[in-house]
């Protein structure tokens, strides 16, 4: 079966003529004459008539082949569509276009899986189960009901037989990942193996229903009083690993905007409060719905004087590590402060490039990208698209992919989208730099040290029992490490004493050979010179022997 896929999926990449997104000279030339024949096959046409060969044909040929190729790719390809950071305009715009369009699967499936998850018949576990779904989606799709005690619920289900259908295909993305590595030499660039292991990490997420209720849960409790974001309750008696349970709710989804227009909701204080509420799961709660798509965001307009959020599908949660969270912060008030030196400097202080990178050339390149945006007004200026400016600089000084910070990114493009979709003159600087201002004072004011204090008190009072054996511990290892010491002193001092004494017993033999010498040379006085000579000469070899070998 695999196999059939794996050809199938062939079929579908020739046919669109996905070998055009390759450079032919990036191509190995065996690779070159392999793919020659296909350059006789005219692009797929979605428009007949239509043979342009630009880089917008290109990515909406790519778009055609991955819904083609099915609902996982279709997922791929969304999530490919958030990497702007990898992806040229043409092609991330394109992919943005995937929509999960997916038939959904019979009903009478649907209750054998509920009933064999749950372990009760449907009839006794809710009343008006519906079996026309309200939603289908590539990985689930879910139907509503009523529970036993009379509230209104949806039961989200995993498809049947999906767990089998995503291993598969991700096998085989894995193994074009490398296809593509080992064709394209410049495909390094692109992480292709680090984007398919991405990827599985998160469609594998989405297949535990477990898991989204757990985060759901968490996002629920964060935002339960205010008044702001509303999460569903979730209903734990029946959830499982592929069946979750939560609570039905109604509103306007947030891509509505004639609806909201005809029911007289603030548009300007909707759209600041979505991204008062993204800053604040950002930096407060460190803990942030990272699809918020309109699909996934509900407006509730039963005030439309104050209307509130309602989030949705909390599969993908993002958060960040406190240092992340600082550099992060420091980056963006120095980036609107136009500091492009304090830029530099902060991501070379967080390891985001490397220590050795020129902090002055860093700075130029920043400033030679990021100054033409700033020549707009402020309100015109894309948050997110700034700090996809700031990525891509970096990369040119090797900067790392940091798969938090690239969650973030997407998800800040998504609410500042849905925010200017919502009111288009948001001015998101007007909320996001008095809000993180604010959190910056409180991470270094005197609240945030006794908070750190408060926080880590039942860790020392803990810990307390065991100070003074620490402290003696350490007592006796400071002790016993003067004792090494000492006796290193006292090795070296008989070191140096064996090496006087030998200093001595040497210059002891030097002269002792010199009286040798002497007392040897004294009778020689009163012979001839002839025989003067010839002793001499015997004498001097002395010398020289005994430079030689005796002395050192």
């Amino acid at each position: 079966m695999r196999l059939i896929r794996m050809l199938k999926i062939a079929y579908v990449l020739i046919t669109h003529r996905l070998d055009r997104l390759i450079p032919a000279n990036a191509l190995p030339l065996w690779a070159r004459i392999l793919i020659l024949p296909f350059g006789l096959l005219p692009p797929y046409q979605s428009n007949p008539g239509q043979s342009d060969h630009s880089p917008a044909k290109n990515a909406a040929s790519l778009r055609l082949a991955l819904e083609q190729l099915g609902p996982i790719f279709i997922k791929f390809g969304q999530i490919l569509s958030t990497r702007r950071d990898l992806f040229d305009p043409d092609t991330a715009d394109e992919l943005q276009k995937l929509q999960d369009r997916v038939p959904p699967f019979p009903s009478v499936e649907a209750r054998k899986l509920i009933e064999a998850s749950l372990g009760q018949p449907i009839d006794s576990l809710f009343n008006d189960f519906e079996d026309i779904p309200l939603a289908s989606a590539s990985v689930a799709q879910v139907h509503s009901a009523r529970l036993k005690t009379g509230e209104q619920i949806v039961i989200k289900i995993i498809r049947p037989g999906i767990d089998k259908i995503i291993r598969d295909d991700l096998k085989i993305m894995h193994l074009l990942a490398r296809l593509v590595l080992w064709l394209w030499a410049d495909a390094a660039r692109l992480h292709p193996l680090q984007i398919v292991a991405d990827y599985e990490r998160t469609i594998l997420d989405e297949l535990d229903l477990q898991l989204e209720a757990a985060n759901t849960n968490q996002l629920r409790d964060n935002w339960l009083d205010s008044n702001q974001l509303y999460v569903p309750e979730v209903y734990w008696d029946y959830c499982s690993t592929n069946v979750m349970v939560m609570e039905r709710i109604y509103g306007l989804t947030a891509g509505d905007i004639k609806g909201m227009v005809e029911q007289q909701v603030d548009m300007q204080k909707l759209a600041h409060l979505g991204v008062e509420i993204f800053f604040s799961q950002v930096f407060n709660d460190n803990f942030f719905h990272a699809d918020m798509h309109p699909g996934n965001v509900f407006i509730d307009v039963s005030n439309p004087a104050e209307p509130t959020y309602i989030a949705l599908d909390c599969a993908i949660i993002g958060s960040l590590t406190e240092a992340d969270k600082n550099y992060l912060a420091k980056n963006l008030l120095a980036f609107f402060h136009r500091d492009y030196l304090k830029v530099a400097q902060l991501h070379v202080e967080c390891g985001w490039v490397p220590a050795a990178t020129d902090i002055r050339e860093f700075e130029t390149v920043i400033r030679s990208v990021c100054d033409p945006i700033f020549q707009k007004p402020i309100k015109d200026i894309s948050f997110g698209k700034v700090l996809l400016a700031l990525f891509q600089t970096a990369r040119r000084f090797d900067m790392e992919i940091q798969p938090q910070l690239v969650l973030l990114q997407k998800t800040l493009l998504n609410i500042e989208g849905m925010g200017r979709q919502i009111y288009p003159d948001l001015d998101l600087w007007q909320t996001a730099a008095p809000f993180i201002e604010k959190w910056m004072q409180s991470q270094m004011g005197m609240g945030s040290i006794f908070k750190r204090i408060k926080n880590n008190l039942p860790n020392w009072v803990e810990q307390f029992p065991e100070v003074p054996q620490l402290a003696f511990d350490a007592l006796s290892q400071i002790n016993k490490l003067g004792q090494s010491n000492s006796q290193q002193l006292q090795l070296l001092a008989q070191l140096q004493a064996e090496l006087a004494q030998q200093r001595r017993q040497r210059n002891f033999s030097r002269l002792g050979g010199i009286a040798l010498i002497a007392a040897l040379l004294l009778p020689l006085s009163g012979m001839s010179e002839q025989n003067n000579s010839v002793v001499g000469a015997s004498l001097l070899g002395s010398l020289g022997i005994y430079w030689m070998f005796i002395k050192p």
